[in-house]
């Protein structure tokens, strides 16, 4: 048997399109990829995806298409646009970064090799990136306006960067124009990345700084900003090792029931941690781990194991960064910084 996310990569992928959580289950269940003695399977799918999203972000290699629908980030998707109630389609929706499970380059990916090896350090219109993508045969999509898929991704992971205080790959000049970071990769926009650098790995060492109890109480207001309903820390209840509990709220559509598991360690998880929070958990329940460590691979098998409830890991770095995401335990300091538009130039009289 697959783990659960290994299983629901094949079946998107074999359907080449977005599928609800219940025809997922209902097709891995089919082909023998996945069992479960559970009565809400398809719940349990969804939570496990949706948690995916939530703890890996950019890096997931899901997109949530519509409520419990759910497809891969590569796949360019047609769906209704949320700011408007006709059936007019919407830009694909992807999720932009790395490449995808199946080896195709994301929108991202592809507008980043374009300007790398067409741009000459100038920059170009996401029109002219996404043509030269397709014409190249690196972007690989069936959607009907993957022009518009490019442009709103582009800015997407332009404003999740910056938000996560990352340095994003790409520069938007503006009308529709973009260039690559690295070609202005100097002077103060370069401090300010290096600076960023150093808050985080001062935020880390602050998490490990503090006691269990301090820790336990960031982690529930860290689980409020990213949309947690009803958190209640437990650790004085005798309930196996949950430390917390919550109702995560998704676009309030979507509530699942959470417990999780605090642990600020140096060293890194065990699969028996595991495997106590995953029998802590009650009727259902979704399990998640946090810790300011990471976890052995192990934990990390234990966590997917296809015959039990999926737990998900969040590890210290991705915790520091949901952190500054979220403005928890740091400040922002924006100015606005100035560069001479190399395109201009004073003409001779």
């Amino acid at each position: 048997m697959m783990e659960v996310k290994e299983a629901v990569i094949r079946i998107l992928k074999e359907a080449g399109k977005p599928l609800h959580a219940s025809e997922i289950t209902k097709l891995m269940i089919e082909a023998g990829l996945w069992e479960s003695d559970g009565k809400t399977l398809e719940d349990t799918v969804s939570a496990q995806l949706q948690l995916d999203i939530q703890s890996n972000g950019d890096q997931s290699p899901f997109m949530l298409v519509a409520p419990m629908t759910f497809g891969l980030r590569d796949f360019a998707v047609e769906v209704p646009d949320s700011t408007d109630s006709t059936d007019t389609a919407a830009p694909d929706r992807v999720a932009p970064n790395a490449p995808s499970a199946n080896g195709r380059l994301s929108f991202t990916d592809c507008a980043e090799k374009v300007l790398e090896e067409f741009g000459g350090k100038r920059p170009m219109h996401y029109w002219d990136i996404t043509e030269k993508a397709l014409e190249m045969g690196w972007l690989i999509t069936s959607g009907k306006t993957p022009q518009t898929s490019m442009l709103t991704l582009l800015i997407t992971e332009i404003k999740r960067k910056r938000k996560r205080g990352e340095r994003p790959r790409f520069v938007h000049y503006g009308h529709g124009y973009f260039g690559l970071s690295e070609w202005t990769r100097r002077g103060l926009a370069l401090q300010i990345e290096q600076h960023n650098e150093q808050v985080r790995k001062a935020l880390r060492e602050r998490l490990l700084a503090m006691t269990p109890g301090e820790f336990e109480e960031l982690i529930s207001q860290l689980l409020l900003e990213m949309g947690f309903e009803a958190v209640e820390v437990t650790r004085l209840s005798g309930d196996g090792g949950i430390d917390v509990r919550g109702i995560l709220v998704i676009g309030e559509v979507i509530r699942i029931k959470m417990a999780v598991q605090v642990k600020k360690w140096k060293s890194n998880i065990q699969a028996p941690i595991v495997q106590q929070v995953g029998g802590s958990l009650g009727a259902h329940e979704q399990g998640l781990i946090i810790t300011s460590s990471d976890f052995s691979p192990g934990a990390i098998k234990e966590a997917a194991q296809p015959d039990k409830t999926p737990i998900a890991l969040m590890n210290g770095e991705q915790l520091v960064l949901l952190l500054m995401e979220h403005d928890i335990g740091v400040h922002r300091s924006t100015h606005d910084l100035f560069e001479v538009d190399e395109e201009f130039a004073v003409k001779d009289s």
